[in-house]
């Protein structure tokens, strides 16, 4: 087990902000986890889980300890004649397992290249992009409990995914439980899912597969967004909202050209980039952090941004959103501090 003191923890976070843990905490397997969860020590201080840090924003430096998974691996567990199931440790880089999906030609990850982070925040997160979400391949989660260092294994219905969400980001649960493996069941025949974004521009004249596929998606993520090792940022920083049907009708009298996704007769959603930019914020800064010029989704780390400034501004953007358009926006990042 890896324990270190007045740790940095710019490595630990795609904001790129040099802040600092009392204690950082590695464990390399679940018998170093299973210690952990035991030491009295660790129970009695204030801790927090994390991986890449690819959704976090800290305010601060944290007084208490991080705790970072060391369990990665890959392995295919079985197969029939139309699915594999593969196991992925929670420490392993997300984009390196979407590609060897598509190299062993397993289908399911491949509109979810690029994405930042580590395999155990695909399951807390829910994280989903060009129409398909983790939740649509997760067949298992393995946890520990942090109350009694009892391990669970969660089926995908136990999970309760929605939109951006998950068990595991439930309030009542949010922090109990570290993420050890994921079991994923992915497909062998692909069912392509190409109508979100400009993926179909990208793959026309070419042979349609999972390669070109992930380099379609590839190609638009970069035209899109800021890679974090250049500027830091977090990817989307806010949900896009759902909105009832009537106070969609309502903005359409005044904005035509509002975009929307059908969700249900009832409820649909708006694209958080769109009111964003409708309220004249792409490019607008407060101290060293940016709305991005390219995705107002996105905040970067324009000129050494504090968490604080990062804070600010996305409430300038909630602020604004919320006046013009009646709407709550609601942060896809989490703070700490």
């Amino acid at each position: 087990m890896r324990i270190e003191q007045n740790y940095s923890l710019l490595k630990y976070n795609t904001f790129s902000l040099d802040v600092k843990t009392r204690w950082f905490v590695e464990y390399a397997d679940e018998t170093d986890l299973q210690n952990l969860l035991r030491d009295e020590y660790f129970l009695s201080e204030p801790s927090r889980h994390i991986g890449q840090g690819s959704n976090l924003l800290f305010l601060g430096d944290y007084d208490g300890i991080i705790v970072h998974s060391g369990i990665r691996g890959v392995e295919i567990l079985k197969e029939d004649g139309n699915h594999a199931w593969l196991k992925a440790g929670a420490a392993e880089n997300w984009d390196n397992l979407v590609a060897y999906c598509v190299k062993k030609g397993l289908s399911g990850m491949e509109n979810l290249s690029l994405i930042p982070g580590e395999v155990g925040a695909s399951a807390i997160q829910n994280i989903g992009a060009y129409g398909v979400e983790a939740s649509d391949f997760i067949s298992e989660v393995h946890a520990y409990f942090l109350k009694s260092g009892e391990k669970k294994v969660f089926s995908n219905e136990a999970c309760n995914f929605s939109y951006r969400h998950s068990f595991f980001k439930e309030p009542e649960n949010r922090g109990l439980y570290y993420i050890t493996h994921l079991v994923y069941r992915l497909d062998k025949k692909p069912r392509f899912k190409l109508d979100y974004g400009n993926i179909r521009d990208y793959l026309s004249g070419k042979e349609i597969d999972l390669k070109t596929i992930r380099e379609a998606i590839v190609a638009v993520r970069k035209s899109k967004l800021p890679d974090p090792q250049i500027m830091g940022n977090a990817g989307s920083f806010f949900t896009n909202p759902y909105i009832c049907r009537a106070h969609y009708e309502g903005l359409k009298k005044h904005y035509p050209d509002i975009p929307h996704y059908q969700v249900n007769e009832e409820i649909v959603k708006i694209p958080a980039a769109w009111l964003i930019e409708r309220c004249g914020l792409k490019g607008k800064t407060i101290g060293g952090a940016a709305v991005y010029e390219k995705q107002p989704l996105v905040i970067i780390n324009k000129n050494r941004a504090t968490g604080d400034d990062i804070a600010r501004l996305a409430e300038e953007i909630r602020q604004s959103v919320k006046v013009k358009f009646s709407i709550e926006l609601k942060p896809e990042v989490n703070y700490i501090g």
